[in-house]
């Protein structure tokens, strides 16, 4: 089987690729995508994240586990990943944030040639679909819908509020002139026509409008095992479909678009990457890149929650669920209504001190009590502060387990291994603390589930033993230019022919911000560099 290009992971990036590339009816593309076709009601309803996130039972989730992280009191977190055309698009809280515009500027500084705010900026406005108009840092004519969000709860309001009373100002666009301040975040989100208030994965928004093109083929329940070589040129994959194992050839180029655990566990089986890794395994070294798998970074998140006094949140009692249940017809027939929340409705980007220019803080507020995401249920009405460093200075690897290639990577984030991201984290804890105890917030904050003394000793502690991640993994295959870069600025794979990788991977450095909406930029520009290479 033979084409042009060959795609590795339909997640947001690989179905971005896949759309623009097969725009071309002269060339053939291939997808290749593990879980399925990515329109289920789980997935198109937006209100569903909770039952697919928590990976009990694994529903479009890969539900992968880190190593024991020794300073997270030795515990193997949770790294939730979409599996299903959009990859975690289809399972995500779907808000659309792109980061603060020196994150790009510093790509650059990094040797990631090109990648600069002003050089990014037309491609987040190519993809962009937003109903509220085109000015210079929006656009309404991209696939993916980006809207303001149908029936945000009353309490996401009093939030905004809560952090004014910490002198975080209330804004209306995180994507904006000024990140800085509180506001409901925009999401990605069908606004008009039929579908209004389903979820607008990248697959909804790219792909399944074009899967009838005849030069694209798309293979669900399709598994790519490793890259075949010839010589220094990628010239194929093997693939099991459907317990058939097949041969592609790619006459122009192979794309990894597997994400930051997917894309360097491929090269790694293919034997490209650090020598001791290949060799620990019994790989033969085909091409020695030891950057491969290195520099994973992840935004590390503290939860803390509380009872609801009153009960407009979501609760899994047999009130809430009457409410859930109720709110299917107003879903259905106008796309408004509680199942159109996606739970983290509101949120902030704030300083850890005044002098801090640049917000190194996020906070994501959700309307109901969100404990080892959704994986210790609650039967309370309740909801929950998010707070996360934007910029972490821990790094960590991505490996393998084994050679078997269904096996699930080894992921270690070394979370909270620079002992910086610590005090950050213990500063914005504090902050919104602050935020949550002010008079915004009394008509609905009953008791607090993990209470703790307020001393330093004891938040510290209480992060250890329940921080996790917000959903951000990045970098593992970074651009650049140096020894251990594994892209260059084209994100073509140093030192080999006709292999790029094109996904969150490829990150120098994690942005400030959740990461749908640059992995996606990230595909749209890099659909330009293959077509004018």
């Amino acid at each position: 089987m033979q084409y042009d290009y060959i795609i590795a992971g339909g997640g947001s990036a690989g179905s971005v690729l896949a759309a623009r590339l097969s725009e071309d009816p002269a060339v053939t593309v291939c997808l290749l995508e593990a879980g399925g076709d990515g329109k289920s009601f789980l997935i198109n309803t937006p209100a569903m994240v909770a039952a697919m996130v928590s990976g009990r039972p694994r529903l479009h989730n890969w539900a992968f586990r880190t190593v024991p992280q020794p300073h997270l009191d030795n515990r193997r977190c949770y790294q939730p990943r979409g599996k299903a055309l959009g990859g975690s698009s289809a399972i995500n809280a779907m808000l659309y944030t792109r980061g603060h515009p020196s994150d790009y500027d510093a790509w650059a500084d990094l040797g990631a040639d090109g990648w600069d705010w002003q050089s990014v900026l037309p491609y987040f406005l190519k993809s962009q679909g937003n109903s509220r108009g085109t000015s210079a840092l929006h656009n309404d004519k991209g696939p993916l819908q980006v809207t303001d969000q149908q029936s945000p709860h009353a309490i996401s309001t009093a939030f905004i509020r809560a952090m004014e009373s910490v002198q975080v100002p209330a804004t209306k666009d995180f994507n904006g002139a000024n990140q800085h301040g509180a506001g409901l975040y925009q999401v990605t989100q069908f606004h008009h026509g039929p579908r209004k208030g389903r979820r607008c994965s990248a697959a909804a928004a790219y792909l399944h409008p074009v899967l009838s093109r005849p030069n694209l083929t798309v293979l669900t329940g399709a598994t790519a095992q490793r890259i075949t070589l010839d010589g220094t040129r990628a010239k194929g994959l093997i693939a099991k479909h459907k317990n058939r194992t097949l041969t592609l050839t790619a006459r122009r180029e192979v794309i990894l678009s597997a994400g930051a655990f997917g894309s360097p566990q491929l090269l790694l089986l293919s034997g490209i990457g650090p020598e001791d890794e290949l060799r620990a395994h019994g790989i033969p070294v085909r091409h020695a890149l030891p950057g491969v798998g290195q520099n994973l970074q992840d935004h590390l998140d503290h939860t803390l929650h509380w009872h609801s006094i009153r009960p407009d949140v979501v609760g899994f009692n047999p009130a809430g669920i009457l409410r859930l249940l109720r709110a299917i017809r107003p879903f259905r027939t106008e796309g408004k209504g509680t199942l159109t929340s996606v739970g983290a409705e509101a949120g902030a980007f704030f300083s850890s001190h005044p002098s801090v220019q640049v917000p190194d803080l996020q906070a994501h507020f959700c309307v109901a009590i969100v404990d080892d995401h959704f994986r210790r249920i609650h039967t309370a009405d309740g909801f929950t502060a998010h707070v996360c460093v934007l910029r972490p200075h821990s790094r960590g690897t991505v490996g393998l387990t084994d050679t078997d290639p269904a096996s699930p990577p080894r992921i270690d984030p070394n979370f909270l291994s620079d002992p910086r991201d610590m005090e950050l984290l213990k500063a914005g804890t504090r902050i919104m603390e602050q935020a949550m105890a002010s008079g915004a917030m009394a008509p609905w904050r009953g008791r607090r589930l993990y209470p703790h003394d307020g001393t330093d000793k004891s938040i510290e502690a209480d992060i250890r033993a329940r921080a996790d991640t917000i959903y951000h993994p990045v970098g593992t295959c970074r651009m650049g230019r140096d020894d251990l870069a594994v892209t260059d600025p084209a994100l073509r794979v140093h030192g080999l022919e006709g292999l790029r990788v094109i996904d969150a991977s490829v990150m120098p450095r994690l942005i400030g911000g959740n990461t749908n909406a640059p992995t996606i930029m990230i595909a749209e520009k890099a659909a330009d560099l293959i077509r004018n290479a």
